[in-house]
């Protein structure tokens, strides 16, 4: 790979091909696969990842708002796409760009019975969502019997899929819980197979459940965080590869004399004299103020520095002092030597919210 020449997200589609085959092998190969790509593909490039898994044979793909799904099947996607979170004010233009919606309550689907009908449609098909433990969205079991009744005297809509969604999957400690869940699931599952005209699929394993729980794959199971390298879990961590590497470089260096001080509120101080070293991106890029002060470091020429003082809006201050290095070279904010998990770990966060959180304004770079 070329050395970066500015700030810049490499995005390497063969670290995405491994790790879909790692968790595609967890799985029987007849249980379909949906990749999750909402939020610019957890902060990477949501076409070039959805185009690249088109062509690897994902059965599937996961958004969580209809203009997301819109513009991927705008731009050639032509393989299913669910909207885990969609709005009644888009349910005319998720349907004009056949997106299928996840359906979580009664008001919801009532709404988008009365649109498809408006619109003419047939059977379009929908997944519906249940509560199992999370509480964030979805139709109670107790429900089903109601909304069966609503659906099936109807032609406008056909479920097409049952869904859940787990909430500890990847923690040991709550073994009971998930198990919980997905016995609640399960019954759901059983009721909602005579409820309906047609059997639905059934789909509830994210990527932690795919790894910890895959006696209850079902039909089908989604992936977001584990296709772009991590597992939440060190072990399983270290079968997957981070597709996205933050690198930029050194803008500027600068030699602090004993007792001065560097960037915003003088937040840092020299002991000693100190070699800094200038980067161009900040908080507006996605490198919040929570990893100044030391907490967190980059890679420079392969040695650990530390992030100093504030983070500044565009600039990052950092310690150099000891590590040969120039204006102009390569620093590494986090990869694959430097795991986002490790880097976020830092400012006591995960690595779903420092990748999703990536400005736009970066340069994303795809390498094939």
């Amino acid at each position: 790979m070329a050395k970066a020449q500015e700030t810049v997200l490499e995005i390497d589609l063969k670290a995405l091909k491994h790790n879909y085959h790692f968790l595609r092998s967890k799985i029987k190969q007849e249980t379909k696969f949906m990749a999750v790509v909402k939020a610019y593909a957890y902060g990477s490039d949501s076409l070039a990842i959805a185009l690249y898994l088109q062509e690897l044979g994902i059965d599937y793909f996961a958004v969580a708002y209809a203009s997301e799904g819109i513009h991927l099947r705008n731009s050639g996607i032509t393989i299913p796409i669910l909207v885990l979170h969609p709005q009644k004010v888009h349910f005319k233009v998720l349907i004009e760009s056949n997106l299928e919606p996840s359906i979580y309550s009664k008001s919801i689907l009532s709404d988008f019975i009365l649109m498809a009908q408006e619109m003419g449609v047939t059977d379009y098909p929908i997944h519906l969502k249940f509560n199992t433990g999370l509480n964030r969205l979805g139709f109670s079991a107790e429900e089903l019997p109601e909304i069966s009744e609503l659906i099936n005297k109807q032609n406008a809509i056909k479920v097409v899929a049952v869904l859940s969604h787990l909430a500890a999957t990847e923690d040991s400690n709550e073994i009971e819980f998930t198990t919980l869940q997905l016995n609640r699931f399960d019954a759901i599952c059983q009721e909602a197979d005579t409820s309906f005209k047609n059997k639905p699929f059934k789909h509830v394993l994210n990527t932690s459940g795919i790894i910890n729980y895959s006696q209850a794959q079902y039909d089908m199971v989604r992936s977001g965080i584990g296709l772009y390298g991590y597992g939440n879990e060190p072990g399983v961590d270290k079968e997957l590869q981070p597709v996205a590497t933050l690198k930029t470089i050194i803008a500027q260096k600068h030699s602090i004399p004993a007792g001065e001080s560097v960037g915003y509120n003088r937040k840092y101080s020299s002991n000693s004299e100190t070699i800094t070293a200038t980067l161009p991106l900040g908080h507006a890029d996605g490198i919040g103020r929570e990893y100044g002060h030391g907490k967190t470091f980059v890679l420079v020429n392969g040695q650990k520095a530390p992030i100093i003082g504030n983070v500044c809006m565009d600039m990052i201050m950092i310690d150099v002092t000891g590590i040969e290095c120039s204006e102009g070279d390569e620093v590494i904010i986090f990869g694959k030597e430097l795991p986002a998990s490790d880097f976020a770990q830092t400012a006591n966060t995960i690595s779903y919210e420092l990748i999703t959180g990536l400005s736009q304004r970066i340069k994303r770079k795809v390498i094939l």
